[in-house]
């Protein structure tokens, strides 16, 4: 036994057997999860030390810092780049359509954001680039009487948002996350990013911006999810 302990190549055979008995066993993943709580406890408390320009806490109540951005929603939708059409439309002025490549060459801006998911978590400091909804709305030119915006998706999805909420400057329709290509399971090739309300309302999968006259719950709030979703009150269900 001693001989063998001597000789690297079974050293590292008998630790690398070891690791995945501990594996199997759960030992491994137990410290793993255990020192990634650990880090996102530390983030939140840093975070909730933190406070924003309105005096609120950076961190909303009831929210867990995570490291990365979670894939919720389902699977990926069915616009691609080549084919997507989106739609700016309703109650506006000049109704346009807009092709993949024609985005891409509208003005183009890149922002920091937090994001706050319903379910409790909370990525800070995304960085996310696209076309501010703004620009959008200036081309297509609102009607007086348009008083939300409905974020239309893939599969039928919608979100409703107050104009107001959405003609705020950090509010965008995003192509890029850190860098790269918005990934399918994150709402490719584009999503709404709204980061003052919880992330359902950030429709993913994106094909329409309607300006609408009236209110028209989306797809969450018509099962029992708040209407609003400021993440600072905890509007998470009606």
């Amino acid at each position: 036994m001693a001989s063998q302990d001597m000789n690297p190549e079974l050293a590292r055979l008998r630790d690398r057997r070891r690791f995945i008995a501990q594996a199997a066993s759960g030992t491994v993943v137990s410290g793993l999860c255990g020192l990634a709580y650990l880090l996102s406890d530390e983030l939140t408390r840093t975070a909730r030390a933190e406070t924003l320009p309105d005096g609120r806490s950076r961190l909303p109540p009831g929210q867990r810092v995570i490291r990365a951005l979670k894939p919720m929603g389902g699977e990926p939708g069915d616009p691609d780049p080549g084919h997507l059409e989106l739609r700016v439309h309703g109650a506006v002025e000049a109704p346009f359509v807009l092709r993949f490549n024609e985005f891409l060459a509208l003005p183009q801006v890149t922002h920091t954001v937090d994001v706050h998911c319903v379910t409790g978590w909370t990525v800070l400091g995304a960085h996310v680039e696209g076309v501010l909804l703004r620009t959008l709305a200036e081309r297509a030119r609102p009607k007086p009487s348009a008083r939300h915006v409905i974020f239309e998706a893939a599969h039928g999805y919608t979100s409703n948002v107050r104009i107001q909420d959405a003609l705020a400057p950090d509010v965008m329709l995003a192509h890029k996350l850190e860098g790269a290509a918005l990934p399918r399971a994150h709402g490719g090739p584009i999503r709404a990013v709204i980061p003052k309300l919880y992330f359902w309302k950030s429709a993913k999968w994106l094909v329409g911006v309607r300006f609408a006259e009236h209110d028209e719950p989306g797809y969450w709030e018509t099962r029992g999810y708040n209407n609003h979703a400021d993440p600072w009150r905890e509007e998470r269900y009606a």
